[in-house]
């Protein structure tokens, strides 16, 4: 695997970490694969970009995550400040618009680089961007977010955490079966039970509810010249991102692409929640070349 050269970026507020695997410019007039993720850091796309050797792959920590510090004062994460921070990388790197696949968060963060900044991204691959408002059952789903958050407030990270996966794996729409369930217990997923007294995750907070709040602008997104796909995980049907996938699909007027295993289904073994990693660069190599 190409080795991994990392770098400080300066921007106003905070200093972003980057990596570059590969030359820049890149070799054979292909654009850099920036891989962005949250609230999940460089680490995570570890096992996805060994399987890009022959394409410069860049990863970075959000601000205020992972080894990118903060001086800004602030403790939300929003679409707006990432995807400003990425089109000054995206300056940076020199070497003109990248292609990019977006995570989870990372996805939304991805669509809002492509709205704000439309000559920065030739080709955008969203993986199961969790978008609340392209729901039929949004308020429920507003409503499911606020009780993780609450389980979190009141039990701390094992409680929040259980209420999450919870709420993440639940089939459907957020009907009142989903509300009627008894409190998940932390222990039945392996998670502490004891409370460590924190209350900063970015996840579990309330610091990252600007990225399931984001509302898409469909005519921007769909006059722009990046080509968007959006893109769903096979083994994930039915479930919140899924759905979420699929709304956004029919606002931009698109069907969703279907990609090997779950929402998690580029990471290694080493994060305990293994996908298929091979299977998953392989369908996202055909997606990116088909454009």
């Amino acid at each position: 695997m190409t080795k991994a050269q990392t770098h400080t970026l300066a921007v106003p507020g905070a200093d972003l970490v980057y990596d570059v695997r590969g030359p820049l410019p890149p070799a054979g007039g292909r654009p850099a694969l920036l891989m962005i993720g949250q609230p999940m850091t460089a680490e995570g796309f570890g096992a996805l970009a060994a399987h890009f050797t022959d394409r410069t792959v860049v990863t970075y920590d959000p601000r205020g995550l992972g080894r990118s510090t903060r001086s800004d004062g602030r403790s939300d994460h929003t679409p707006q400040q990432q995807a400003a921070d990425l089109h000054l990388l995206i300056e940076a790197l020199g070497s003109g618009p990248v292609d990019v696949f977006g995570s989870s968060g990372g996805a939304v963060t991805a669509l809002e680089l492509v709205a704000a900044y439309p000559g920065d991204v030739v080709t955008l691959v969203a993986h199961e961007p969790p978008i609340n408002a392209v729901l039929p059952d949004a308020a429920g789903a507003e409503r499911a977010r606020a009780a993780f958050h609450e389980a979190y407030q009141a039990k701390g990270a094992g409680a929040g955490m259980a209420s999450f996966i919870a709420m993440t794996s639940w089939q459907g729409e957020f009907t009142d079966a989903y509300f009627a369930q008894p409190t998940p217990d932390p222990a039945m997923f392996g998670l502490p039970t004891e409370d460590d007294g924190s209350r900063d995750d970015p996840l579990l907070s309330k610091n990252s509810w600007a990225i399931t709040d984001y509302r898409p602008d469909a005519a921007v997104l769909t006059a722009a010249l990046t080509r968007i796909v959006i893109a769903v995980g096979e083994e994930s049907a039915g479930t919140y991102t899924a759905r979420t996938s699929l709304g956004l699909a029919a606002l931009l007027g698109q069907e969703a692409t279907v990609f090997p295993s779950h929402h998690g289904g580029f990471l290694g073994g080493e994060f305990g929640y293994a996908g298929k990693p091979e299977q998953f660069a392989a369908k996202l190599r055909e997606v990116l070349d088909a454009g």
